[in-house]
Parts: C-alpha cells; sequence; structure tokens
C-alpha cells in the first residue's frame, strides 16, 4: 500500500543511512511530521511495514479510516481519554516483532504551515512505550524527513475536522488546515537507540521519567541533527 501511494504522488526519494537498521527486531520509529505523506515514505525507506500511530479523527473518517487500516496504523485513543487502548496494541505489536512509528511532535505541525527544516519538541510517549515494551530489546530508530521540494496548500477550514473529534484543542482554533505534498525527499536514518534489560534497570535509580525524557531528549537532538544533515 504504502509503496502503490508513493508511485501515485511520483516523489522523488533517497534514502541514506538504511545501514543503520537493526535487522529482524522490533523498534520504535520516530520521526518528524508535516505531511500525509509521511507514513508511507517512512515504510519505503524502511523496507519493512510500521504500525504507525495516527490522530483519532482519522479513524472516525470513512475514507481516511479505509487508507489507515490498508497502511497498518494504530489510531490514537482521544485526546481526553489518555492512551492506555493505543498503549496496550502498540505493545502487543513490538512483542509480536513488528515495528511501531510515532511522531513525537504531535498534531500542531499538521494543522499548521511550517518550513521543512521545522521541527518542534519532542513528546515523551514513544520512550515509555519503548521502556515499558514487553520485550528483551529493541531499538529506537529516529528518521528526519528533509523535503526539497514540496506543494504546501490550505485544504479545510480546521473547525470542521471538530466534527469528527470536538475533543481536540487544535481543532477548535481558526484558520485552515494545509496539506504538504513532496515532489523531491531525502530520508535520513539516524543511529539507533537500544532499550534492553540493562537500561531499563537505570529506571529503577533514575525514575522512569527522567529516562523518558532523556531518551527523548537524545532522539530529537539525532533528528535535529539529521535534518541539518538532509539541507547541507
Amino acid at each position: 500500500m504504502s509503496n502503490w501511494l508513493l508511485t501515485l504522488s511520483q516523489v522523488r526519494m533517497s534514502v541514506h543511512g538504511q545501514d543503520r537498521l537493526p535487522p529482524h527486531q522490533p523498534m520504535v520509529v520516530v520521526s518528524n511530521h508535516r505531511s500525509i505523506m509521511d507514513a508511507p515514505l517512512v515504510m519505503s525507506a524502511l523496507g519493512r511495514p510500521v504500525r504507525f500511530a495516527c490522530h483519532h479523527y482519522m479513524s472516525q473518517v470513512p475514507v481516511l479510516r479505509t487508507v489507515i487500516n490498508a497502511l497498518g496504523c494504530l489510531p490514537l485513543d482521544a485526546p481526553d481519554k489518555g492512551q492506555t487502548a493505543f498503549f496496550r496494541r502498540a505493545m502487543k505489536a513490538l512483542k509480536e516483532g513488528e515495528a511501531v512509528g510515532i511522531f513525537p511532535e504531535g498534531a500542531a505541525p499538521m494543522v499548521n504551515k511550517t518550513t521543512p527544516d521545522n521541527l518542534n519538541s519532542f513528546h515523551r510517549g514513544f520512550a515509555q512505550l519503548a521502556l515499558r515494551a514487553p520485550v528483551d530489546e529493541l531499538a529506537i530508530v529516529p528518521v528526519a524527513i528533509a523535503a526539497h521540494r514540496e506543494t504546501n496548500n490550505s485544504v479545510l477550514p480546521l473547525r470542521l475536522l471538530s466534527l469528527f473529534d470536538s475533543s481536540e484543542p487544535l481543532f477548535q482554533q481558526p484558520g485552515w488546515h494545509p496539506a504538504v505534498f513532496y515532489h523531491e525527499v531525502d530520508i535520513m536514518v539516524g543511529r539507533p537507540v537500544r532499550v534492553d534489560t540493562r537500561l531499563r534497570s537505570h529506571r529503577r535509580s533514575k525514575g522512569n521519567g527522567a529516562l523518558a525524557s532523556e531518551l527523548t531528549q537524545c532522539c530529537q537532538d539525532e533528528v535535529a541533527m539529521l535534518l541539518k544533515q538532509g539541507f547541507y
């Protein structure tokens, strides 16, 4: 499905750092996020299916629901419900050896116009998932998407999306939802962060929150560095 979508879009993609990918291992993939093309691009670049987290509202829209189901996405719970069900599904996927993808900037860069080199602060949910996953070892793989040519249009009023998810504060703001379509893009694969029993044992001394924050900052710094490499 991801390769078919990319063929249809006629995007030119170059991949760098594929040799860094750990073979045959569950992984949590984290990336910057500005376009609906990001998930299929990363899947194609990594050469394996990735169960990407997607916004709750996408599971409420008939056409979008069909697409995300075909891509194997994992819808997040509604913003006012917590993420218990999502974490349960994501941990099950990791236990089965799959790759789970998360865009840790959240939805903000998708609903606000941004430049290709923009990077928002990461939320630490992906790090908490990696630390809590019921597997002996996995890798967090940072990925940067560096778009060199793109089209950025406004497609629909943001408040229209509140019909599908009234609990999302971003859908209450004025303005229009942008739609970014890439024409030429570099996918930069970063240095994986190994999460194993030894690292998890540090939670007892540091605390789960402190360790998750360290992992989050480490991956954010890596994606920021990869983005700079992609543009220079």
